[in-house]
């Protein structure tokens, strides 16, 4: 015998907030979504019927016309006019400027050399690098005696031992500031560590031992006698307020949305049927009627 499927527990009571929300919700939405789903069936079956009855006849009728106008249209006419274009354009332009234009481009070229070419060479070779070469000397001596041996004389003789002592000048000023800056540091420190250790002993080690022997000894008592047992007080106020809340929380959920739904145990240890012996009954399978 197939074993009994347990039965489903009982359906747990669902909070009244609940019901009162689903029902209006459900046909709200009810009534907003029935006629958009009717517009768009129809709109739908509108569209597959023109589809099927104009666009698609009239898409081949189209594709057929048009791969005939370009077979038997456009592909001669086009072959005509390119033929024509060969004929009155290309030949004659091809004609004119190989028989016309390119001899006359040479002819100007070779009169070019002659009246041009050759009269420039001659007149930058015979007159303008002599000329220019000659410019150039003059005016290299001229800037050379004019700015080039004063500016030596002046720099071998007032410059350079000016710049000399004032080297010597700048050494011997640094080497002193750099004297001077470590000497006044061993004296800073010096200050400094006069002022600590007399700082030390009419601040610090008053404090400290006024801390050691006074401030101490009452903070440990004030902790212990006062801030610990306070602070247990606040944590055992604070986990009754937390137990409070949550039991508050729980009937307010429950009184809202019902009692959560209890899964329905199962025993699965022995079979559940009406041949199943217990142990209380004396009535087994072999006595049974």
């Amino acid at each position: 015998m197939e074993p009994q499927k347990p039965s489903p527990g009982p359906r747990q009571p669902e909070g009244c907030l609940v019901v009162a929300i689903r029902i209006p919700v459900r046909i709200v939405v009810l009534v907003l979504v029935v006629p958009v789903r009717v517009v768009w069936d129809a709109v739908a079956a509108v569209g597959r019927f023109l589809l099927d009855t104009l666009l698609r006849p009239l898409g081949r009728a189209l594709a057929w016309v048009a791969g005939g106008l370009w077979r038997y249209v456009l592909v001669p006419v086009g072959g005509a006019l390119g033929w024509l274009g060969r004929v009155l354009v290309v030949a004659p332009v091809r004609w004119v400027y190989r028989s016309v234009l390119t001899p006359l481009g040479h002819g100007l070229a070779l009169l070019g050399r002659y009246l041009l070419v050759v009269p420039a060479r001659w007149l930058y070779a015979r007159v303008l690098a002599p000329v220019a070469t000659a410019a150039g000397l003059a005016v290299y001596w001229v800037l050379r005696v004019l700015f080039v041996l004063p500016a030596l004389a002046l720099w071998r003789r007032v410059l350079a031992p000016v710049g000399r002592v004032l080297a010597v000048v700048a050494r011997e000023a640094g080497e002193a500031l750099s004297h001077a800056w470590r000497v006044a540091g061993r004296i800073s420190r010096a200050v400094g560590r006069a002022l600590g250790t007399l700082v030390r002993w009419i601040l610090v080690e008053p404090v400290r031992r006024l801390y050691r022997s006074l401030l101490a000894p009452v903070g440990r008592l004030v902790r212990d006698a006062v801030l610990r047992p306070a602070a247990r007080a606040v944590r055992g106020a604070l986990a009754g307020v937390r137990d409070t809340v949550r039991q508050v929380r729980a009937d307010v959920r429950r009184a809202l949305f019902g009692e959560p739904r209890q899964p329905v145990a199962v025993d699965r240890r022995e079979p559940q049927g009406p041949a199943a012996r217990t142990l209380g009954s004396s009535t087994t399978a072999l006595t049974k009627d």
